[in-house]
């Protein structure tokens, strides 16, 4: 499966920077940045503003498996990177 990247970079609510990827199946940028939101809020950060200024598209590339079972299952997967929450 050819999954598609936004990079995104949101501000936390104690004012910290979140660098992550939303992956999704469909290179959609509204898509994306509803999923950005809801991972957003399902990690208590309801007020991170999320727009195309902050969720944009990077590239495209094959994926994992168990990326491809997320996607499948929820629509998307959050790739972490800088600020973000372990599980």
């Amino acid at each position: 499966m050819e999954i598609h990247v936004f990079d995104t970079y949101v501000t936390a609510s104690d004012g910290h920077t979140m660098h992550f990827d939303v992956f999704t199946s469909e290179n959609n940028q509204e898509k994306a940045i509803g999923y950005a939101k809801k991972w957003l809020d399902s990690i208590n950060e309801t007020a991170a503003q999320v727009s195309s200024n902050e969720c944009r598209f990077c590239h495209s590339q094959k994926a994992p498996t168990n990326v491809i079972d997320d996607i499948r299952q929820h629509g998307f997967y959050i790739y972490k990177m800088e600020g973000c929450p372990e599980a």
